[in-house]
């Protein structure tokens, strides 16, 4: 039985496709796939179909899912997450759903308390606070880097972005960079939660999107 990860929530994505074990134990991460921005509805179930039938997998096989629930792109979110509704509703297989934030947080490998942080354009951030061990998250909100220096005393900050990393670093920061979190980050946080219990249903699958997007802003009564 195989663990299917997907990310559509940035620029690119990808795919992962994962043994589970027997019993217990780490996933065997089988194939990374990468999925070109821009074409994720196009791409995405043909790109799956393909990578079940090149590891000799069906459908069938797949006993779960874990998949990149944002911050990030409303329309290549709506995507991921409309195909893995789909799917397992048909299989009935359980899905975790995972925080860009919190793989970002996870990818540093450091104790917390850690700031995660991703660029959400507009001269803003998405950063999360994960603290514990392992570590979990505690807020996640849209800040401004004004905003960012003042929770960040005491706390590494942690970004795939090697800009902001330096912007921080020369404020006076403690920063570590981490890879950008890719599928198979995903596939590991996921089932992880998986064995825990911390799944969510088809039809309580949501997007993370922290910030409304620009419709919903616009179509807001003006006062």
């Amino acid at each position: 039985m195989v663990l299917l990860a997907i990310d559509t929530s940035g620029k690119n994505g990808s795919l992962a496709l994962a043994r589970l074990p027997d019993k217990g134990g780490e996933i065997a991460v089988l194939e990374v796939v990468p999925l070109g921005g821009g074409t994720f509805s196009a791409q995405l179930v043909p790109q799956i179909a393909a990578l079940l039938d090149k590891h000799g997998f069906t459908k069938a096989d797949i006993a779960g899912f874990a998949v990149a629930s944002g911050p990030g792109s409303f329309t290549g979110l709506r995507v991921g997450l409309a195909a893995v509704k789909a799917l397992a509703e048909v299989l009935q297989a359980p899905i975790a759903a995972i925080s860009l934030l919190e793989a970002v947080a996870h990818s540093a490998e450091i104790a917390g308390p850690v700031l995660s942080v991703l660029d959400a354009g507009r001269g803003q951030l998405y950063v999360g606070l994960y603290d514990g061990t392992p570590l979990q998250m505690q807020t996640e909100r849209l800040l401004s880097r004004e905003e960012l220096a003042a929770e960040a005393r005491e706390r590494v900050i942690v970004t795939p972005d090697p800009q902001l990393a330096d912007d921080v670093r020369a404020a006076g920061f403690q920063v570590a960079v981490a890879p950008y979190p890719r599928s198979d980050v995903i596939a590991r946080l996921g089932w992880k939660r998986i064995l825990r219990h911390e799944t969510v249903s088809p039809e309580a699958l949501e997007a993370n999107y922290i910030r409304r997007s620009d419709a919903e802003i616009f179509s807001l009564p003006k006062h």
